[in-house]
């Protein structure tokens, strides 16, 4: 997946802080330069869902825009912030959404990922969505930027060299820091030791 072809960083940036300073027709401006790559975020997700999923990409990104349009009082700097921001709001309504759809038939309808498939390693296990962003809003207490590249990987579908982009580090230390996370989820997940031979993404 390849984001932000369109517009420059300036683009996105002089509208950010237009919207930090009070303008709020400045989100009307953003949306439309960003959409596309919203919705790619979004539809990564789904590629791992049904098409029967009560939600789809479309009403996904509309949620978003809804949830950030109640956040006038931020005080946006750059891309990476408004993008990394839209990633866990997308988490979220997921997360909201896997609830209310295991409250209404007692687990039944509950979103359940491979644990190989989540974190790259050699294991059928299965986890479910809210397990998931439970444990992702732990690490970001201990290691906020290994959360923030386990977001943009699993969630957005961001390659490392995409992410080294968007985070200004290197993919070296991209590759090292999402593989250390990766550990520390498997065994919060799992109870258990990463499988380390197996874990090569």
């Amino acid at each position: 997946m390849v984001l932000f072809p369109m517009y420059t960083d300036a683009d996105v940036t002089q509208l950010l802080q237009s919207w930090s300073a009070g303008d709020l027709t400045a989100l009307d401006g953003l949306i439309p330069l960003v959409y596309d790559d919203l919705h790619a975020m979004a539809t990564f997700y789904f590629r791992r869902e049904s098409e029967t999923h009560t939600l789809q990409p479309t009403a996904l990104v509309n949620e978003v825009y809804l949830r950030l349009f109640g956040e006038g009082n931020l005080r946006w700097e750059n891309r990476r912030q408004f993008f990394g921001f839209a990633s866990k709001l997308m988490r979220h309504v997921l997360v909201d959404h896997a609830r209310g759809s295991a409250a209404l038939k007692r687990g039944n309808d509950a979103v359940h990922l491979p644990i190989h498939e989540v974190l790259g390693l050699a294991s059928e296990a299965e986890i479910d969505f809210v397990a998931l962003n439970e444990v992702l809003d732990q690490l970001a207490e201990i290691d906020p930027r290994q959360a923030e590249i386990v977001s943009l990987r699993f969630f957005v579908g961001l390659t490392v060299e995409e992410i080294s982009r968007v985070l200004a580090i290197s993919p070296s230390t991209i590759k090292r820091e999402w593989r250390a996370a990766k550990f520390w989820l498997y065994r919060k997940l799992t109870d258990k030791p990463a499988n380390l031979s197996a874990a090569t993404g």
